[in-house]
C-alpha cells in the first residue's frame, strides 16, 4: 500500500511542478505587463525557432492556462502512474515535436500554449486502448474519451485565434506515441484474470445441480 501511495504521489509531483512553472511564467506576464508572447512559436522564421522549447510554457491568459491545468494534471499523472518505464519519453516527445511541425506547416501567426500537449496525451492514451487492448489501457481510454472526447472537434479550423494546428499535431505525436511504446510498460495481471474458461460451464453446472451451500456427504 505503501509503494502504491509513493508511486501516485510521484506521478502526481511531475505534472504538478510542470503546471505550477506555467502559473509562475502567467503571473509574471501579467503583474509586469510582460509581453511575452514574442517567445511564440513563429512557422517558418528563425527567430520562431525558439517557440518550439518556449510556446508550450506560454499562454494568452489566465482562462487560457485554466483550460490546460486540470487536463495537463489529470492526463500526465495517468501516464506517468501506468506507463512509468516510458512516461517522461512521451513528454519530452509530445513537448518538443508538435512545435517542431507547426514551425513547419502552420499560419504565420504566434502559437502559444500548452493545449498541444493536452492533444498528444489524449491521443496517446485512447489509442494505447486500442493497440494494447488490456483491461488496464481500455479502461483508461473508455474514462479518456468519456472526459475529453468532444476536444476532437479542436483539430479542425474554427477559430483563428486557436491554434488547431498545435492540436493537429500534438494528436498525431500522441498517436505515433501509442505505436512507438505499445510494448512498453506490459500489463501485469492478477492471478484471477488468467483463470481457465473452461472451468466455467463445471462450476454453472454444479451450481445448478446442486446449489451452494451443500453438504458432499448427503
Amino acid at each position: 500500500m505503501n509503494e502504491e501511495k509513493g508511486k501516485l504521489l510521484f506521478s502526481l509531483s511531475i505534472p504538478f511542478a510542470f503546471i505550477l512553472l506555467l502559473w509562475i511564467i502567467q503571473i509574471i506576464q501579467s503583474l509586469f505587463n510582460l509581453r511575452l508572447d514574442q517567445f511564440g512559436l513563429l512557422p517558418r522564421h528563425l527567430s520562431g525557432l525558439i517557440g518550439i522549447v518556449t510556446a508550450p510554457l506560454l499562454h494568452a491568459g489566465f482562462g487560457h492556462l485554466f483550460s490546460n491545468t486540470l487536463p495537463l494534471l489529470f492526463l500526465g499523472t495517468g501516464i506517468l502512474y501506468f506507463y512509468p518505464n516510458s512516461a517522461f519519453k512521451i513528454f519530452a516527445i509530445v513537448y518538443l515535436l508538435p512545435g517542431v511541425f507547426v514551425w513547419l506547416a502552420a499560419r504565420p501567426a504566434y502559437h502559444i500554449g500548452a493545449s498541444g500537449m493536452v492533444y498528444g496525451f489524449v491521443a496517446f492514451l485512447f489509442f494505447s486502448g486500442l493497440i494494447r487492448r488490456d483491461n488496464r489501457s481500455i479502461a483508461l481510454a473508455l474514462i479518456v474519451t468519456f472526459l475529453y472526447g468532444g476536444i476532437i472537434w479542436g483539430v479542425v479550423p474554427q477559430n483563428n485565434s486557436v491554434s488547431w494546428e498545435y492540436h493537429l499535431f500534438g494528436s498525431l505525436t500522441g498517436i505515433y506515441c501509442a505505436f512507438s511504446f505499445k510494448n512498453s510498460d506490459p500489463y501485469k495481471k492478477y492471478d484471477w484474470e488468467d483463470e481457465p474458461e473452461d472451468d466455467w460451464p463445471e462450476k454453472l453446472e454444479i451450481s445448478h445441480t446442486k446449489g451452494y451451500p451443500y453438504d458432499e456427504n448427503k
